[in-house]
């Protein structure tokens, strides 16, 4: 079968289900599993590179408004790999092309490829996708293995933090407006032994003011902006170390969210892993340093 994926987390769900083979195109993002980044890119977005968190949530905020789309796709190179399948989303407007856009343009090809839609807002629906996916390529067997395991790492998370104090956590999924954590993320910080402040399973996620983050005392604050690595993520932690420092969080983490937090596909598990160290390090064995970075904000602010 001839796959193409217009979403990074559908990119690595058909991995997983040993699909690699079939994909024949992905979209400009997708960057694992590894290698995956040489096939031809189906998208590219819109928005200037070289922008600033608060210059990038303006632009996005102005093409939506104006009903304009964040990404073009290929419509030539599409038609020229000729898929049986197209993957895409039609969750969020600003993670990938236009779902409309999408069946539009597949309607127009001699191939009349199957077009899904994996729309999840829970961890659950997320893993739900794995059958959906399973069921239209003819993976049921690998689908089982796949969702067996990821069920089996969150019952070792669950039964590791049981009965432990749950601390208090904000996340932040973008920190120039800060957006809470929504979707899949509140769960993900419950699994973990976590109480999560101000999101909301399943809903999506939202802009506060500091003043309000502030208002919620929380004992972890998680910096996991959309799309961005440790690195990049605990930047964004320095540029607005003073805000989050009045936050008064004994503890500021910074994660890398494009690989286990932004993405709903089986790197989410990873993710509640993650989350578990950092809530309840005594319970839980250390991820690989390059996932997190703990920020001193005491330090940066010279006390």
């Amino acid at each position: 079968m001839r796959i193409a994926s217009l979403v990074p987390s559908a990119t690595e769900m058909l991995c997983a289900l040993g699909l690699r083979e079939s994909l024949v195109a992905v979209t400009h993002e997708c960057d694992y599993p590894e290698g995956v980044e040489q096939l031809p890119h189906l998208t590219r977005s819109v928005i200037p590179e070289g922008l600033s968190p608060g210059e990038i949530d303006a632009a996005v905020r102005e093409r939506t408004e104006k009903g304009e789309a964040l990404y073009e796709l290929d419509e030539e190179l599409l038609e020229d790999v000729d898929p049986e399948l197209i993957v895409t989303q039609a969750l969020c407007a600003v993670c990938a092309v236009s779902y409309d856009d999408v069946r539009a343009v597949a309607e127009r090809l001699p191939s009349q490829p199957n077009v899904i839609s994996l729309d999840p807002g829970t961890l659950g629906e997320v893993i739900g996708d794995v059958r959906t996916l399973a069921q239209a390529t003819d993976t049921k067997d690998d689908a089982v293995d796949l969702v067996e395991d990821l069920a089996d790492r969150l019952d070792r998370v669950k039964l590791a933090v049981r009965g432990a104090d749950r601390p208090r956590v904000v996340a932040l999924e973008w920190l120039d407006p800060p957006f809470i954590g929504g979707h899949w993320v509140p769960q993900m910080v419950e699994l973990a032994g976590g109480e999560d402040l101000l999101g909301f399973p399943g809903e999506r996620s939202r802009t506060a003011s500091w003043e309000e983050l502030e208002g919620v005392q929380p004992d972890v604050v998680v910096s996991m902006p959309c799309g961005y690595y440790a690195e990049r993520a605990a930047h964004e932690v320095m540029v607005h170390r003073e805000e989050i420092a009045r936050l008064g969080a004994s503890s500021v983490v910074a994660v890398d969210a494009a690989a286990y937090f932004s993405r709903p596909g089986p790197r989410l598990v990873e993710g509640v892993e993650l989350l578990a160290y950092i809530l309840h390090p005594d319970r839980v064995e250390p991820p690989p340093p390059e996932r997190l970075i703990a920020v001193d904000l005491q330090a940066a602010l010279g006390a």
